[in-house]
């Protein structure tokens, strides 16, 4: 990671966490509620969706700890959407750890992610001492919106597992704008810019860059889990540095549609696509890791994960481009070393 970014994380992820603490209080039900509504923060995390609203902020000249709550909000909902996503997904391993619903269970896992997405309105709504009525009720109504498309694209990652159906590559990408653009990228980096009090060409501008990346950041953690070393599938991912957190080749035991598994199955031949689907379709627990190793090999011979790494950089190359047209500044160039790190992270 670049000293530039290093350094800004280390001193502003501590200001976020404070405030995001701050509301979730350490009172009864506290076993069945308050406590693992913690959890997930708790376990670390690189805190980089909320650092981007500070950045974007500040990019456009606006004060920095005028951001701090909104950033906390958008932390928010990134645990509420960890939690319900590693249960509808099956998952076993969050940030180095058993996921929360192995953990308590999903009854109580789903009303802790439940309680989790109500408070991101309580954070929100209580940035109208902060920011005025005007400006909280924009926030608002971005988070709102931008729910819906995380929810939209959800609904096709799910759904085409449970339908066991394979989409295309294209189909895949959008899924993943809908899904992880907007609450990775355009919803931090237009939040900032409005607390800026940027102008309307601007915000679109800077969400554009924030969309571009966070869909080059999926590719590559989807990546990741296909390459990653066991003893960094059990270290979860602290703001500077850290493991994976998830297991090795879990997405391919999930079933999940992901650009590399896509790109294998509309490229192989007629037998090794019925092998890829009884793989993807079969129970969780019947998938070995043989199964997975196989997968993966595969994937190697017919080039899905290098044109998966050609992806995830080009997009890449295209988010830094769209920061040109942001003025140049220190945390414009701090945003762009994101971008970087995030998607060349190699274990």
């Amino acid at each position: 990671m670049n000293t530039r970014l290093k350094t800004y994380l280390e001193a502003q992820v501590p200001l976020i966490d404070e405030e995001m603490f701050s509301f979730l209080p350490e009172q009864e039900p506290l076993r069945f509620l308050y406590e693992p509504m913690r959890d997930y923060p708790e376990r670390g995390g690189k805190r980089f969706r909320s650092a981007l609203v500070l950045l974007s902020c500040e990019a456009f000249r606006g004060e920095k700890m005028r951001a701090v709550r909104t950033a906390a909000a958008f932390e928010m909902f990134q645990s509420f959407a960890l939690v319900h996503d590693d249960i509808e997904d099956g998952s076993e391993m969050r940030r180095g750890k058993p996921c929360l619903h192995h953990i308590h269970g999903v009854p109580l896992s789903m009303n802790v992610g439940d309680a989790l997405y109500s408070k991101v309105f309580e954070v929100l709504s209580a940035n109208r001492e902060v920011l005025g009525e005007s400006v909280t009720l924009d926030l608002v109504e971005e988070m709102v919106q931008g729910a819906q498309l995380t929810f939209e694209g959800q609904a096709y990652d799910i759904g085409w597992i449970e339908a066991r159906e394979m989409p295309s590559v294209e189909d895949f990408l959008e899924m993943l704008r809908l899904k992880t653009g907007w609450y990775s990228g355009r919803g931090p980096c237009t939040a900032g810019a409005l607390i800026a009090g940027a102008p309307e060409d601007q915000r679109k501008a800077i969400g554009d860059f924030g969309e571009m990346m966070a869909v080059a950041f999926q590719i590559r953690d989807d990546l990741l889990n296909l390459t990653v070393h066991a003893e960094d599938a059990s270290q979860a991912p602290t703001t500077t540095a850290g493991g994976y957190g998830k297991e090795r080749g879990g997405d391919i035991a999930e079933g999940k549609r992901t650009m590399m598994v896509i790109d294998l199955f509309h490229k192989c031949n007629s037998g090794e696509q019925r092998q890829v689907l009884e793989i993807l379709n079969g129970d969780r627990s019947d998938v070995t890791p043989e199964d997975i190793e196989w997968t993966i090999a595969l994937m190697e011979q017919y080039g899905s994960i290098r044109r998966a790494e050609d992806a995830c950089r080009e997009r890449a190359q295209q988010a830094e481009q769209i920061l040109e047209a942001i003025p140049p500044s220190e945390p414009r160039e701090t945003m762009r070393e994101m971008c970087s790190f995030l998607v060349e992270r190699v274990f």
